[in-house]
């Protein structure tokens, strides 16, 4: 059996191991190393400060001082070859993330990339690449073995997990009942009220809180990873997706297989280190949601997901 061909075990096609990465944004104006812009992401600039690391969904409109001639960044296989074909697809994002696109790459500092999963499973999914060459070809039972790594991974967990719910909430946010109110203030049908101690203060007022979209993003690694860089999922829990495909890609996000992260560092005895005796990818399809049990008739299932997305969203 080849490398690029899949294991029974595996959550991706062959065609999607063989994928090309995107390649630098030719003539790519260099951008802040904490800085997020464009879409997909939210129109409007929305910024979470969570340290050191900062979000910003999407870039403002308001024109812009011309900057001066950037060199092209060279890419690293410009004299040799791709090295970053098929398994080593992701190494492609780790050089020199400020040269892909927003569209691409959401984030990037010194220690991890946050960028759009090329094969989406969800409504929003992202993968998160720690940048380290020491850490970054291990398998990810082995890399989260180091409580310094697994400590970083955890707060950018925090943080990106954070913009996938900002961004459900742009997207979804109009359909849910939760929101409702929210949505009535920002859409200037009803007033802010505002507090006594907050009269006359500009700004003053808060807007209703909403749904708690944190609550509906699951994140974690696949027991048995497709792709050689170590990437951390961080994805919303609807499975809605033309990407999802078959019941590998169903049952990669929805069994024992996807390991949360809050689950490391994982004992040595812990079933999920035995895929093939647990037997993650021949397991029954049962919906995320509802629990109904389709078996292996994986059509049936997708029409009910679209029925399920119906009602969730609207929750």
């Amino acid at each position: 059996m080849s490398d690029i061909e899949p294991s029974s075990e595996e959550a991706l096609t062959k065609e999607e191991i063989q994928s090309t990465p995107e390649t630098p944004q030719k003539g790519a104006k260099r951008k802040n190393a904490c800085t997020v812009s464009s879409p997909p992401f939210m129109p409007t600039l929305l910024m979470a400060n969570t340290g050191d690391f900062f979000f910003a969904v999407a870039a403002l409109m308001a024109p812009k001082r011309r900057s001066p001639p950037v060199a092209k960044p060279k890419a690293a296989w410009s004299s040799g070859g791709n090295p970053f074909k098929d398994r080593m697809g992701l190494g492609a994002y780790l050089g020199d993330p400020a040269a892909f696109p927003a569209s691409v790459v959401i984030a990037h500092d010194d220690d991890f990339v946050v960028i759009h999963d090329k094969f989406p499973k969800a409504t929003v999914h992202t993968l998160i690449l720690p940048r380290s060459p020491a850490v970054n070809l291990k398998h990810p039972f082995d890399a989260l073995a180091d409580p310094t790594l697994l400590a970083k991974v955890k707060a950018q967990v925090v943080r990106t997990k954070a913009l996938v719910a900002a961004e459900l909430q742009r997207r979804l946010g109009r359909f849910s009942a939760t929101e409702a109110a929210r949505q009535a203030v920002l859409d200037g049908d009803v007033e802010v009220e505002v507090g006594e101690e907050e009269e006359g203060r500009e700004g003053g007022g808060e807007l209703p809180e909403g749904r708690d979209w944190e609550a509906e993003v699951i994140c974690g690694v696949h027991a048995v990873p497709s792709m050689s860089h170590v990437h951390i999922h961080v994805l919303s829990r609807d499975m809605r997706s033309e990407k999802v495909k078959r019941r590998n890609h169903y049952n990669s996000f929805t069994t024992p297989f996807l390991v949360n992260i809050d689950d490391f560092p994982l004992a040595q005895d812990d079933p999920r280190r035995d895929t093939k005796h647990e037997g993650y990818m021949h397991w029954d399809m049962k919906c995320w949601r509802c629990g109904r049990n389709f078996g292996n008739k994986f059509a049936q299932l997708k029409q009910h997901l679209e029925e399920e997305f119906d009602e969730w969203k609207r929750e």
